[in-house]
């Protein structure tokens, strides 16, 4: 497969996480996503490689773009700070975990969708959910979840939780 796509949603509150993200490999689709997200930023917009720290970017390169305009500092070091980390260390979980074979690493980039809430505050939770829906949507991504089959089974069932009713 040249392309597997994940999302997750973890937490509650203005710090709740939803990520969206692709894995593929740098020579299909996924790369050009990824290496346009890198040199064609905007005001608002500024994407950024994972790194666990600085020196030391994870593998696959991860960009992470931002899903709401950044209005001000202290959005924008939340996505340069709690969400980056966070997010680097998903995918490092999930290379060692398994889930993203290490033998790929060097094949494969990812594109990450983050959201922050312009009134999050707590750093704590926006790295902790953060961290839960960025592991959890690349479990999705590699597993191929939700299958149609459990997507026909529960769609009668859903509950958007921000639909509006």
């Amino acid at each position: 497969m040249s392309m597997f796509v994940g999302e997750a949603l973890a937490g509650e509150g203005n710090e709740i996480a939803h990520i969206d993200l692709l894995i593929g490999d740098k020579a299909g689709p996924v790369g050009v996503a990824f290496a346009n997200a890198l040199a064609r930023q905007s005001a608002g917009h500024s994407n950024l490689l994972a790194v666990l720290t600085p020196n030391l970017a994870v593998k696959p390169a991860t960009v992470m773009v931002t899903k709401v305009t950044i209005k001000g500092m202290k959005q924008a070091v939340q996505m340069f700070g709690p969400a980056q980390a966070a997010v680097a260390k998903a995918v490092a979980d999930s290379v060692a975990a398994k889930v993203i074979p290490a033998t790929e690493c060097e094949n494969l980039v990812i594109v990450c969708g983050v959201f922050i809430h312009p009134a999050a505050d707590d750093d704590k939770k926006i790295y902790q959910y953060n961290y839960d829906a960025t592991k959890q949507a690349i479990v999705n991504a590699m597993s191929g979840r939700p299958t149609a089959e459990e997507m026909l089974a529960g769609k009668d069932a859903a509950a958007h939780p921000f639909r509006g009713f």
